[in-house]
């Protein structure tokens, strides 16, 4: 008999990749509801949802997403409708008999000063980055609430934090986008205007990590399926259970930036505009709690800018805004 999934969020970049992936399996029945349908945030329309298709599992990937700006104007949304979707989803499953739950999480959950690289004990250690602390705040509160459910009702519901995500179905907009889809972006557009330069924000010497969407959804769909004695004797604590999920390896923002040239096709110079602020220093994730659950990433990141740029350039007519 088909496993029934629903994956919450299946539009969104990790959602879509998880759909990519779990619809190969001949032994899996997607449950999909797009936003017309079933709003997450409508406690009632969500258990009436899973009273009648009675998921077996399900990856919680939906969430309100947004740069600082839009973390700065919305805050009050950030958190409530987060806090609504995560809690509505959460308790739905456990009344309707949902024992196996994924809830995907973020990496602005640790301080904004923590120990590089982040491993999951640096959580609730010190004050978050204040630019997007109501989201931070409902993200922690989802790790918080499965791990109470699983404390008090035995409960399997998996918690991970994904490093900086890129990939197909990114946000490409020229404002309020991420790192890698903004440059990539600014990159493509200049070689269109033939421009001699691109002037990309800061020194360069910052240092980030990235990972591929398809191998988030790889990494998701590993956890989601590890045994349940397995887990434990990983993760021996309950209070503590989050997974990082990243590559564990970090570039400048020059070496990004060289790389992006390389991968668009961009012949003219890089400058660094060093008025600008470099944001924090480096910000890495400690995935030594993953490898030992017997997972670690597979595509290399000028591969992965490759194939983003290959789908951006299907896409680029749409994108513009």
């Amino acid at each position: 008999m088909a496993t029934r999934i629903l994956v919450a969020g299946h539009r969104g970049m990790v959602g879509s990749a998880l759909v990519r992936q779990l619809s190969k399996r001949p032994d899996v029945t997607l449950l999909l509801a797009p936003r017309s349908e079933l709003d997450l945030t409508d406690g009632r329309a969500v258990e009436t949802y899973m009273q009648l298709h009675k998921p077996d599992q399900i990856y919680l990937a939906a969430a309100k997403v947004g740069g600082i700006h839009a973390n700065n104007i919305y805050p009050a949304e950030f958190i409530a409708d987060n806090l609504a979707i995560q809690s509505n989803v959460i308790q739905a499953a456990f009344r309707e008999g949902v024992s196996k739950l994924l809830f995907l999480g973020s990496s602005c959950i640790y301080p904004q000063l923590a120990e590089q690289p982040m491993s999951e004990d640096c959580l609730l250690t010190g004050t978050l980055e204040p630019t997007n602390e109501p989201y931070a705040i409902a993200k922690i509160a989802g790790i918080k609430m499965c791990e109470s459910y699983n404390r008090q009702y035995g409960v399997n519901y998996r918690c991970v934090m994904p490093t900086n995500l890129y990939g197909e179905n990114d946000n490409f907009h020229p404002e309020n986008s991420h790192v890698i889809p903004a440059m990539m972006r600014r990159f493509h557009e200049a070689k269109l205007d033939a421009s001699d330069k691109v002037v990309v924000w800061g020194t360069g010497k910052p240092m980030r990590e990235f990972l591929h969407v398809d191998d988030m959804a790889a990494a998701c769909i590993h956890v989601m399926n590890l045994p349940h004695a397995q887990f434990v004797a990983a993760v021996p604590n309950p209070m503590c259970s989050h997974i990082n999920v990243g590559t564990g390896h970090d570039v400048t923002i020059a070496e990004l930036s060289a790389m992006m040239a390389k991968v668009v096709g961009f012949q003219g110079n890089i400058e660094f505009d060093t008025s600008k602020p470099d944001g924090t220093p480096r910000k890495l994730m400690d995935v030594s709690r993953l490898g030992s659950l017997g997972w670690e990433y597979s595509v290399e990141l000028e591969k992965g800018l490759s194939m983003t740029y290959e789908w951006f350039l299907g896409h680029f007519d749409e994108l513009r805004g």
